[in-house]
């Protein structure tokens, strides 16, 4: 284990592995090499290039620190230019979920790429319960699971990876619970975010409001709304 540094875009307790640390040097030397003048966001080396740079990527090496250091393979890759393309990768299983910021698609291997069909047809809702929880006491990613419309109709899985925003998408998971404030600019969640809106999923906070600067994380309403694949 590594301590992150100041500049890192990581909640406290703040800490990294190697593979962290060196695929985001990898995902960075590519950026660098392709495009300059890009500015960049990364979890460990924190903001990065010409400030008002009119381009920005946003980079989380691995989503899911926690469980790839207890051995668990639950883990992703996520790399999204802000407002454009963005993919979210599962090392392990080698399926890439990306967007070109209009289609989207799944690519594995050799294999020709796929569409992705979102669908709530699973019942399957992932609910993150790896705090920080901003808007606790009472954090409505916990309030959810026990709401009677939310049991009445889903079953809960508990998964911290954003690999399971791209699971929304692909029609593996019916939606995503997130506590927490504005989402959609952060290195953990912008690419899974972009995957689900290009593949035609509404994605809004946990209150069915859109996301944005007031949001409020991500998932179905308490009202019973699907929000996050409807």
């Amino acid at each position: 284990m590594l301590p992150c540094s100041e500049s890192a875009s990581r909640p406290a307790p703040c800490f990294a592995t190697a593979a962290d640390i060196e695929t985001e040097k990898t995902i960075l030397g590519i950026i660098r090499a392709a495009r300059p003048g890009d500015a960049v966001l990364g979890e460990e080396g924190g903001q990065q290039g010409v400030g008002d740079a009119v381009r920005q990527w946003l980079v989380d090496p691995l989503c899911g620190t926690l469980n790839y250091a207890a051995g668990n393979m639950l883990v992703a890759v996520n790399v999204a230019l802000r407002d454009g393309a963005a993919a979210v990768a599962d090392p392990f299983s080698g399926e890439v979920f990306f967007t070109d910021g209009e289609t989207t698609g799944v690519r594995q291997g050799g294999a020709d790429d796929a569409l992705l069909t979102p669908t709530p047809a699973t019942r399957l809702v992932d609910v993150n319960l790896d705090p920080p929880f901003p808007n606790a006491p009472g954090s409505p990613a916990v309030d959810v699971l026990d709401h009677p419309e939310f049991v009445a109709r889903f079953r809960p899985r508990v998964v911290s990876t954003s690999l399971a925003l791209a699971w929304v998408a692909a029609g593996k998971r019916a939606a995503r619970v997130i506590d927490g404030g504005d989402l959609s600019r952060s290195v953990h969640f912008a690419a899974g975010i972009a995957v689900c809106r290009a593949a035609g999923r509404v994605v809004t906070g946990i209150d069915g409001v859109p996301t944005g600067e007031a949001g409020r994380g991500l998932g179905p309403s308490l009202a019973g709304r699907v929000a996050a694949c409807r």
